[in-house]
């Protein structure tokens, strides 16, 4: 199932968590250098009030041994109620695992990304009670990457700032440096930067013909199998958020590394009905 095109920036961070230490230090963002990064399972370990499949939740570790949280989200237009929301799960994030919690919000719009960059407070004014400041990247703050070997260095943050600037003149030039640069990468890994992440994009027609010549039938088949999981393992986590559902570390590690679409809408058909958690992984 492909994400809208605001979402699927979130999703660029779903597959290379580590995209946000590189990030950092171009939006001028002042965290301590990020030495490991791990994405969270939101939607299954309670740590979200609403389990939501369009953000991305990851547990940053820094060189100065301090540990974070940071929760990214999509804005595609001003919405006067986003801000509540945004404090009130950063709020909750932070009371749940006791971890310092950030937010970043990912825009393609520069007037959108504006507006979310700027502090929302609650409360008198001198002083208010709580007050966001959230991380904001768009158009604004990272540059369209039309060079090639800069895109060879980061195919990530490439197909990133390709999404971010979708009307700019030279996202041609942009999308050519993409997909040479992904030529080099196995399919599977290249596979998330490009059909799912810009099949909506409006330089998709173009991008298509691109990348064709690249795509071989067989690593198609096995690319778009591993979608079809993708897909599946978010909808097994929702419907686990949804319910209430606690995953040990095992039944962690059979959901994250499991890569065939048939078991995972099996797990999901009996998360449905199930008792416990134990009832949707046990052998029958």
């Amino acid at each position: 199932m492909t994400s809208p095109p605001h979402h699927a920036m979130v999703r660029v961070f779903q597959h290379d968590p580590d995209l946000f230490g590189r990030m950092a230090p171009r939006l001028g963002i002042a965290v301590p250098a990020i030495v490991e990064t791990t994405p969270l399972l939101s939607a299954a370990d309670g740590s979200s009030p609403v389990a939501c499949r369009w953000n991305t939740q990851l547990h940053l570790k820094t060189a100065g041994r301090e540990e974070l949280q940071l929760l990214i989200e999509a804005q595609d237009r001003r919405d006067p109620d986003k801000p509540m929301h945004w404090a009130h799960h950063v709020a909750y994030m932070w009371s749940r695992r006791r971890l310092a919690t950030c937010l970043l919000i990912l825009c393609a719009d520069a007037e959108t990304a504006r507006w979310a960059e700027q502090p929302v407070s609650s409360g008198p004014a001198q002083p208010p009670a709580l007050t966001l400041h959230p991380f904001v990247a768009g158009p604004h703050n990272l540059p369209l990457v039309t060079d090639q070997d800069e895109a060879r260095a980061d195919p990530a943050l490439a197909a990133l700032s390709a999404m971010m600037h979708p009307a700019d003149p030279a996202v041609g030039t942009a999308l050519k440096a993409l997909s040479a640069a992904l030529r080099a990468l196995p399919h599977v890994l290249a596979y998330p930067l490009t059909d799912q992440a810009l099949a909506l994009h409006p330089a998709r027609r173009a991008w298509r013909e691109l990348m064709l010549p690249v795509v071989r039938e067989k690593e198609y088949r096995r690319a778009h199998a591993e979608a079809l999981a993708d897909s599946a393992r978010e909808s097994l986590l929702l419907v686990l958020g949804e319910r209430g559902f606690h995953l040990d570390e095992d039944m962690r590690r059979r959901v994250t590394g499991c890569h065939a679409p048939g078991i995972l809408r099996h797990w999901l058909l009996r998360a449905v009905t199930a008792r416990t958690p134990q009832e949707i992984f046990e052998d029958r």
